[in-house]
């Protein structure tokens, strides 16, 4: 099993699209990329401690690939607006890969390099590229959010789009007992 990291603007949406893999075991909100220990959701919320929201990956490259985590991180958040996603500003809420080892940083890379080449977005990918740091575990009213809050507006206006969306354009990767 592999790990990968993800900043994609709220963890609670970020984490209910992976969680839908085909090849992802586990899927856990929380805090990286900053100097406090042990954070809380309460301190991070100002923006002033370094920290992202991201989810931690838990996944068998034998059945997805990093790059095709990649392409899902890419295609389910805007990698063009720095330190913001929809309403959700702060640099906690900024696009950023958190990368395990030296290949994990160059298909990260080279997935900006060719997403840029390719001009998929109209502006410029500000997607931060940095090395994993100490992952801190969210509390644990925030782990595994939509599906125990799926009826809440957050959840019915923003994720429920955003997964349907998904699904749609990514059928093929979707765990099959989802799809029924």
């Amino acid at each position: 099993m592999q790990t990968a990291t993800f900043g994609g603007g709220c963890f609670w949406c970020t984490e209910a699209v992976f969680q839908t893999l085909n090849g992802v075991s586990q899927v856990t909100s929380g805090y990286m990329g900053g100097e406090l220990k042990h954070p809380t959701y309460m301190e991070i919320c100002n923006g002033d401690t370094g920290h992202a929201e991201v989810v931690q990956i838990t996944f068998n490259e034998d059945v997805i690939s990093f790059e095709e985590l990649l392409l899902v991180f890419f295609k389910t958040h805007n990698p063009t607006t720095l330190n913001r996603q929809g309403n959700d500003i702060g640099t906690q809420y900024r696009s950023v890969i958190f990368y395990e080892n030296e290949d994990q940083q160059k298909q990260a890379e080279q997935m900006v390099s060719n997403l840029t080449k390719e001009q998929i977005f109209d502006k410029a990918i500000v997607t931060e590229i940095s090395p994993a740091a100490e992952f801190y575990e969210a509390e644990d009213y925030h782990q595994n959010y939509f599906s125990g809050n799926q009826g809440k507006p957050y959840c019915a206006f923003v994720i429920q789009p955003k997964l349907n969306k998904f699904a749609k354009d990514f059928k093929d990767k979707i765990k099959p007992e989802l799809l029924e």
